[in-house]
């Protein structure tokens, strides 16, 4: 079967497989307010952490303490957001969804009410609120997946800022390579077919070719799970008219 794959080679997953730690600030999450409260913050400063492509907006809040939210885009020092029951839903501010019209956009979504937020946190995303119903409120992400949460869960209206930074090329591996560090991931990647058959089960042959289907069953051994692993569709999507017979 020749030798273990990358992928398996990485085995628990050391310093160089994890997202690093060292050099954050806070953690980027509203502050814990009860629902039927209503806060005011003022924006105070906006800094950058590492390993985050999105600004984080310090903001001080009128009960004396910081927090760390992701920045929405048109954040600036001085900018005030509210929070909370009764707050309008503007750029910037944080009510629970079931308070959010349809069609709003929203950011830094709470997953499980009191979380703090956990989706859309990465610069220029945004969802949109879709609708409003018995079991919670549908969300359509960016992905295009619909997800239903609890109304009681809190969310920023608006889009995070920083969008367009994957527009910038990197222009240097070596820039790449620190980028790609800083957020824990493996870099550089060999294809599969790029690699001597002894390394890679894609690997040989007299040119870059897998050789086989690429598509993979989710039982299938380690040293062969390799390529589409169970994928629901591959290949252009095809849309099959109906032909009515007159």
């Amino acid at each position: 079967m020749g030798k273990r794959t990358l992928v398996r080679r990485r085995g628990r997953g050391g310093k160089q497989f994890r997202a690093i730690i060292v050099g954050k600030i806070a953690p980027a999450k509203y502050p814990n307010f009860k629902l039927e409260e209503n806060h005011q913050g003022t924006v105070v400063d906006i800094v950058h952490e590492r390993g985050r492509d999105a600004p984080l907006a310090k903001v001080f809040f009128d009960d004396g303490r910081y927090s760390y939210v992701p920045a929405p885009e048109g954040t600036m020092v001085g900018s005030t957001i509210r929070v909370g029951h009764g707050s309008p839903a503007n750029k910037g501010n944080i009510l629970a969804l079931e308070s959010v019209p349809d069609g709003t956009l929203v950011c830094n979504i709470e997953k499980n009410v009191g979380d703090g937020g956990k989706l859309i946190k990465s610069a220029g995303s945004g969802a949109i609120v879709f609708a409003h119903g018995t079991e919670g409120v549908t969300i359509k992400f960016p992905s295009g997946k619909f997800l239903t949460l609890n109304a009681k869960c809190r969310a920023m209206v608006g889009t995070i800022a920083g969008a367009g930074r994957k527009e910038k090329p990197f222009l240097k591996a070596g820039n790449r390579a620190k980028y790609m560090q800083a957020h824990g991931r493996l870099y550089p990647t060999v294809r599969g077919i790029a690699q001597a058959a002894v390394y890679h089960p894609h690997g040989g042959g007299r040119h870059q070719h897998i050789g086989r289907q690429s598509s993979v069953s989710r039982n299938t051994p380690p040293g062969r799970k390799v390529g589409n692993i169970a994928p629901r569709k591959t290949g252009r999507g095809r849309v099959k008219e109906l032909q009515h017979k007159a």
